[in-house]
């Protein structure tokens, strides 16, 4: 299983959210590369970056700073947020974007999703955010019909590499993640799951690893390392069993 250290880039800050509310922010740093590269020399294989106000606004926002973080760094980042069009996935995908995560478009056009996943295989990662087991797409402003078991069911065997399923009702809260919806969505589908939203210390990592390891292919977290409750350097050695 694999930590997937967060940063969420709103205004060019590094920032973390409260349930997804772009007016619950708290900006941990403004050189997010700088932070980029204190995961990576933590030993940490894999980053997870997302464009907050890309999200909202459906187009790339904060790509100064994404690509301050390409320069950064040698370890892969999968990057989410406003990549809703052939062209943005193309641009992120040459410029060293290791796998674009896709989200309120795989909703909003399936097809098209289909269609890359299939040209692109594990570049792609499938973008599901839930609120009461609900997909929220939009910077998850909206709240849609499908439950996100459907969502991760449609796109089975289509080759993404990854779904990375958040809990917005954890998110941020440091209250520990949902792992009976995690379960059920990784054990719905072939394709890799990782969970985000709600692991607050090393304890909570752990005990996804204890009960989801085998079917989980990884976790991401954010807050919780910024608040000085999850070590990225300990949590890595965890996970490796070190």
């Amino acid at each position: 299983m694999i930590l997937f250290p967060a940063i969420d880039l709103k205004d060019g800050n590094c920032v973390r959210l409260r349930q997804g509310d772009m007016d619950q922010a708290t900006i941990f740093s403004d050189n997010p590369a700088e932070v980029a590269k204190g995961f990576e020399d933590a030993g940490c294989e894999w980053m997870h970056v997302v464009d907050l106000n890309g999200a909202f606004e459906g187009n790339p926002v904060n790509a100064k700073a994404v690509e301050a973080i390409l320069d950064a760094v040698n370890i892969p980042i999968q990057l989410g947020g406003g990549i809703r069009t052939l062209e943005t996935m193309n641009y992120w995908l040459d410029k060293g974007v290791a796998r674009v995560i896709l989200g309120t478009i795989a909703i909003k056009n399936p097809d098209l999703v289909l269609k890359v996943c299939k040209h692109y295989g594990d570049r792609i990662a499938i973008g599901i955010d839930a609120r009461g087991g609900q997909v929220a797409v939009e910077g998850w402003a909206e709240t849609s019909s499908m439950h996100a078991i459907d969502l991760a069911v449609m796109f089975e065997g289509a080759g993404a590499g990854a779904i990375i399923y958040t809990d917005i009702d954890k998110d941020g809260l440091m209250e520990g993640p949902n792992i009976e919806m995690t379960e059920a969505l990784a054990q719905s589908t072939s394709t890799p799951v990782i969970l985000s939203g709600g692991i607050s210390s090393i304890d909570d990592l752990y005990s996804v690893y204890e009960l989801l390891g085998p079917i989980l292919h990884g976790a991401i977290s954010g807050r919780a390392i910024y608040d000085n409750t999850l070590d990225p350097k300990e949590a890595v050695a965890m996970l490796k069993g070190e």
